[in-house]
Protein backbone atom coordinates (compact mmCIF):
# COMPACT_ATOMS: atom_id res chain seq x y z
CA UNK A 1 0.00 0.00 0.00
CA UNK A 2 1.60 3.27 -1.05
CA UNK A 3 1.17 6.03 1.16
CA UNK A 4 0.28 9.48 0.21
CA UNK A 5 2.49 12.32 0.74
CA UNK A 6 1.14 15.57 2.76
CA UNK A 7 1.59 18.55 0.80
CA UNK A 8 3.28 21.21 3.44
CA UNK A 9 0.85 23.63 4.99
CA UNK A 10 0.60 26.64 3.06
CA UNK A 11 1.54 29.30 5.81
CA UNK A 12 -0.73 32.68 6.09
CA UNK A 13 1.34 35.71 5.30
CA UNK A 14 2.01 37.42 8.11
CA UNK A 15 -0.17 40.93 8.84
CA UNK A 16 1.75 44.31 8.15
CA UNK A 17 2.51 46.52 10.68
CA UNK A 18 1.91 50.12 10.26
CA UNK A 19 3.56 52.25 11.85
CA UNK A 20 2.76 55.36 13.88
CA UNK A 21 4.80 57.42 10.82
CA UNK A 22 2.85 55.52 8.30
CA UNK A 23 -0.34 56.39 9.46
CA UNK A 24 0.61 60.11 10.16
CA UNK A 25 1.90 60.12 6.50
CA UNK A 26 -1.70 58.85 5.18
CA UNK A 27 -3.57 61.17 3.47
CA UNK A 28 -6.27 63.11 6.09
CA UNK A 29 -10.08 62.21 4.64
CA UNK A 30 -11.64 65.28 3.67
CA UNK A 31 -14.75 66.24 6.12
CA UNK A 32 -17.55 68.55 4.40
CA UNK A 33 -18.04 71.17 5.97
CA UNK A 34 -21.60 71.81 7.15
CA UNK A 35 -23.45 75.23 7.56
CA UNK A 36 -24.59 76.06 10.35
CA UNK A 37 -28.36 74.96 10.94
CA UNK A 38 -30.49 77.96 10.53
CA UNK A 39 -33.28 78.62 12.88
CA UNK A 40 -36.66 78.61 11.83
CA UNK A 41 -38.69 81.82 11.16
CA UNK A 42 -42.20 80.78 13.54
CA UNK A 43 -45.32 81.75 10.83
CA UNK A 44 -47.11 84.65 12.65
CA UNK A 45 -49.83 83.04 11.72
CA UNK A 46 -49.74 80.41 14.25
CA UNK A 47 -48.51 83.24 17.21
CA UNK A 48 -51.80 85.79 16.63
CA UNK A 49 -53.88 85.42 19.46
CA UNK A 50 -57.78 84.31 18.49
CA UNK A 51 -60.89 84.74 20.23
CA UNK A 52 -62.54 81.00 21.55
CA UNK A 53 -66.16 80.73 20.99
CA UNK A 54 -68.20 80.12 24.04
CA UNK A 55 -68.41 76.43 23.88
CA UNK A 56 -64.45 76.30 23.45
CA UNK A 57 -63.87 78.99 25.95
CA UNK A 58 -65.50 76.71 28.43
CA UNK A 59 -62.60 74.41 28.41
CA UNK A 60 -59.66 76.62 27.32
CA UNK A 61 -60.82 80.08 29.02
CA UNK A 62 -61.99 83.32 27.52
CA UNK A 63 -58.72 84.87 26.78
CA UNK A 64 -57.49 85.36 23.16
CA UNK A 65 -54.76 82.75 22.49
CA UNK A 66 -52.52 81.58 19.54
CA UNK A 67 -53.67 77.96 18.12
CA UNK A 68 -50.54 76.20 19.73
CA UNK A 69 -51.89 77.74 22.91
CA UNK A 70 -55.39 76.17 22.60
CA UNK A 71 -54.15 72.87 21.52
CA UNK A 72 -51.95 72.36 23.91
CA UNK A 73 -55.01 73.54 26.74
CA UNK A 74 -56.95 71.18 25.23
CA UNK A 75 -54.82 68.30 26.27
CA UNK A 76 -54.14 69.46 29.70
CA UNK A 77 -57.97 69.21 29.84
CA UNK A 78 -58.29 65.72 28.00
CA UNK A 79 -55.36 64.72 30.42
CA UNK A 80 -56.46 66.01 33.66
CA UNK A 81 -60.34 64.39 33.01
CA UNK A 82 -58.49 61.34 32.05
CA UNK A 83 -60.38 61.60 28.37
CA UNK A 84 -58.23 59.17 25.97
CA UNK A 85 -59.48 55.99 24.87
CA UNK A 86 -57.93 53.20 27.10
CA UNK A 87 -57.56 51.01 24.22
CA UNK A 88 -56.46 53.62 21.68
CA UNK A 89 -54.94 56.50 22.63
CA UNK A 90 -55.42 58.60 19.53
CA UNK A 91 -58.98 58.50 20.27
CA UNK A 92 -60.63 61.36 22.72
CA UNK A 93 -63.46 60.49 24.41
CA UNK A 94 -65.69 63.97 24.83
CA UNK A 95 -67.17 64.88 28.11
CA UNK A 96 -70.30 67.19 27.84
CA UNK A 97 -67.70 70.41 27.01
CA UNK A 98 -66.08 68.74 24.43
CA UNK A 99 -68.95 67.64 23.07
CA UNK A 100 -70.17 71.28 22.47
CA UNK A 101 -66.75 71.72 20.48
CA UNK A 102 -66.41 68.22 18.81
CA UNK A 103 -69.78 67.51 18.34
CA UNK A 104 -69.57 64.22 18.70
CA UNK A 105 -68.80 61.89 21.18
CA UNK A 106 -65.63 60.02 20.30
CA UNK A 107 -62.71 62.36 17.85
CA UNK A 108 -59.41 61.37 16.69
CA UNK A 109 -56.42 63.91 17.85
CA UNK A 110 -56.15 63.89 14.13
CA UNK A 111 -59.80 65.60 13.85
CA UNK A 112 -59.32 67.71 16.23
CA UNK A 113 -56.96 70.69 15.12
CA UNK A 114 -59.76 70.68 12.29
CA UNK A 115 -62.90 70.72 14.86
CA UNK A 116 -61.03 73.21 16.85
CA UNK A 117 -60.48 75.78 13.89
CA UNK A 118 -64.61 76.46 13.54
CA UNK A 119 -63.93 78.06 17.18
CA UNK A 120 -61.39 80.73 16.61
CA UNK A 121 -62.05 83.80 15.29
Amino acid sequence: MATAKKAPAAKAAPAKKVTAAKKAAAPAKKVAAKAPAKKRAVNAAFMKPLTPSAALAAVVGATPLPRTEVVSKLWVYIKKHKLQDATNKRNINSDDKLKAVFGKAQVTMFEMAGLIGKHLS
